[in-house]
């Protein structure tokens, strides 16, 4: 395999490396003061003068795959573009690369109506609202999607929709207006993957309450947000079930895929610039009569940070290779591997910068406290680890399955 990259890629990495230097990097104090203010639940309007600028550049839906409306990028092209985006956290949003909305497009592009389409994927695609994705429910251990308990019950032309979810990405955001909703469309399928399906809800139809945003370590992750959101005797017309009756675990799959590997590049790019603080503050810093950066558990440090980053990264990259050639499902192995290695990459990374930063570290002077928050949830999202560890293991097992053991010596 090769990882060099293309002359098309090289030339939007040249892009968008400088976009970033002029436009996101320069700002990220002026996004932060306007987090800080009463309209922090509104459009922050750091992102929203930049987006035109993105979009002149052309550096707009980068990760849609195969579609005219993105970039035409495969999943190994986007990784480098998605980890430089991933260096400061709202950047993303800039470019139309953030979730949930990139993995809600992938859907309506691969699943949807022309009448979907239109309605739904087309706004988003031109960055004029944004979605969520309603999956995970409080009641149930969810990282069993067959678990869903979340009612679809078919009346005539409509379906009626009963159900509350939680850590519904994207609820909090004012410019939300679509929901894709996964519940069961036939409990008593013997086949449990066959159960569930995916219905696209407006978030102004009558029935659904937002209860209240969900945050994480005390952060809430404004204006994007995450939600706990009832839904009670929500009525939507049969056009708008996704695919059809039963494909909601198919779809899941297709899209969580893309999802995950999406998270583990913008976890590199976090990564590095943890490396990259960590290694200021230990040349600066003085213990001891010398440098904390010539003191050895540092440097030891500042080296197995380096390994663990390039290994993820490696893993990425294979991922991203194995999904292109073959396939979401043939690469779910190493997606699984990224999943579980990414995130634990970058929680170790972020602890070490933590520990070099001293009291600084957990403050929010720095960004480290905020993304340590955001690696540590990411080893729950999108399945948790122990089921991506499950998973490989089974994979690897099944390797074996036909050999016969010897007799014992």
């Amino acid at each position: 395999m090769d990882f060099d990259h293309s002359p098309e890629v090289k030339g939007l990495l040249r892009q968008l490396t400088a976009f970033m230097d002029e436009f996101v990097y320069p700002n990220q104090r002026r996004y932060a003061e306007s987090m800080a203010g009463p309209d922090r639940w509104r459009p922050n309007p750091v992102t929203e003068e930049l987006k035109p600028r993105a979009r002149a550049a052309g550096l707009w839906n980068l990760f849609l795959p195969e579609s005219s409306d993105g970039a035409g990028l495969t999943n190994l092209e986007y990784a480098p573009l998605c980890e430089i985006m991933g260096r400061v956290d709202w950047a993303p949003e800039v470019f139309n690369c953030s979730a949930p909305d990139t993995g809600n497009m992938e859907i309506l592009e691969r699943f949807g109506t022309p009448e979907q389409k239109a309605r739904w994927l087309r706004p988003l695609l031109e960055g004029t609202i944004r979605s969520g994705f309603a999956m995970t429910e409080p009641a149930v251990a969810s990282s069993d999607a067959t678990n869903i308990e979340s009612e679809i019950r078919r009346e005539g032309d409509q379906l009626v929709i009963n159900g509350r979810k939680w850590w519904t990405s994207g609820a909090m955001d004012p410019r939300c207006q679509i929901f894709i909703f996964m519940g069961k469309t036939d409990a008593a399928d013997p086949d449990r993957y066959r159960q569930q399906s995916m219905v696209l809800v407006p978030r102004d139809t009558p029935g659904v309450r937002v209860v209240r945003a969900l945050p994480v370590f005390g952060y809430d992750d404004a204006p994007h947000g995450h939600g706990e959101v009832d839904f009670t005797d929500v009525r939507v017309p049969v056009a708008n079930i996704l695919l059809g009756e039963g494909r909601g675990f198919e779809i899941a799959q297709a899209r969580l895929g893309p999802g995950r590997i999406h998270h583990c590049m913008r976890l590199i790019g976090v990564a590095e610039v943890a490396l990259e603080l960590m290694c200021r503050r230990l040349m600066a810093r003085v213990a001891f009569g010398r440098a904390l950066a010539e003191q050895s558990v540092w440097l030891e440090r500042v080296a197995q940070a380096r390994i663990l980053i390039d290994q993820a990264r490696l893993l990425t990259l294979n991922a991203a290779y194995r999904m292109d050639v073959a396939g979401n499902k043939a690469a779910r192995a190493e997606i699984a591997m990224i999943k579980v290695a990414a995130p634990a990459m970058l929680c170790q990374v972020l602890d070490w910068a933590i520990q070099a930063h001293g009291a600084a570290g957990v403050s929010d002077d720095f960004p480290l406290a905020q993304a340590y928050s955001y690696a540590r949830t990411v080893r729950i999202v999108d399945g948790p680890d122990e089921v991506h560890r499950n998973q490989i293991a089974r994979l690897e097992l099944r390797k074996h399955a036909a050999v016969v053991p010897g007799p014992a010596r």
